[in-house]
């Protein structure tokens, strides 16, 4: 179970979030808080693993009071205003929700937070693995992931995209996903550059799979629906160089 706060200064905002998390057994609510101020005391007090930060809030906005955190934990950004959306990114943040918030995004937030969490305390129900040296001479449409005592061979095509967590990488494909302990650096430098291309700190793309570009985000398609990946400001100019390559 996760411990849970929620930061916002409306009083209905934090209502409607309370109403939602009552309903999910895997969160505990520990507190409400109205600001900042209130946030960090239950912070110091209590062992909170996900806090629900408005970021439009008087006195300090909730990405100020992240900047200001040395060990924060699992974030979710509520906000009513979408251009706040690739500063919380940038920060780290779990996910972004835009109110109004709908039940169904809120799980989808939440089911986040909880894969976060089993990842982080080795609770994953999936084989933590790591990316290794192919045979020589093999054709390099694929890697191979070595998981417990066998070679499990990803195809490059199956991959839609790569997503770092602290100390994990997440394959995410088609129609699985693994788990591995390094860093993105180490496996980006093991992705053909022709098919894979970096387009955050936190995120690997398969531009064979990029639907769309909105904004600075990236629109892929997870499991039939749409996910939006953020751009990162540090890597913006070189996606836009390849896109514009390709473009009519």
């Amino acid at each position: 179970m996760l411990n849970t706060i929620i930061v916002d200064d409306e009083p209905l905002a934090r209502d409607i979030l309370e109403t939602y998390i009552e309903q999910i057994p895997e969160l505990n609510l520990v507190a409400k808080c109205s600001n900042a101020i209130e946030a960090n005391n239950e912070l110091q007090q209590n062992n909170i693993d996900l806090m629900f930060l408005d970021i439009q809030m008087p006195q300090i906005t909730g990405t100020e009071f992240l900047k200001s955190l040395s060990n924060a934990p699992m974030v979710i950004f509520t906000t009513a205003y979408p251009n706040y959306a690739i500063e919380g990114f940038e920060l780290d943040a779990l996910d972004y929700l835009l109110k109004p918030i709908s039940m169904d995004r809120f799980m989808k937030a939440v089911n986040r937070a909880v894969e976060m969490n089993n990842l982080l305390k080795g609770n994953s129900n999936e084989a933590t693995a790591e990316v290794v040296d192919r045979p020589e001479g093999e054709k390099e449409d694929f890697i191979f992931v070595k998981s417990d005592k066998k070679l499990i061979k990803i195809h490059y095509s199956d991959i839609i995209y790569i997503e770092g967590l602290k100390d994990y990488v997440i394959i995410r494909c088609k129609n699985s996903r693994v788990i591995t302990l390094q860093t993105m650096k180490s496996l980006e430098s093991k992705m053909p550059e022709a098919i894979f291309k970096r387009i955050h700190r936190s995120y690997i793309v398969n531009l064979d799979m990029i639907n769309a570009i909105v904004g600075n985000m990236v629109e892929v398609t997870e499991k039939g629906q749409t996910k939006n990946l953020p751009i990162g400001k540090n890597y913006k100019d070189q996606l836009l160089e390849i896109i514009n390559k390709n473009r009519l």
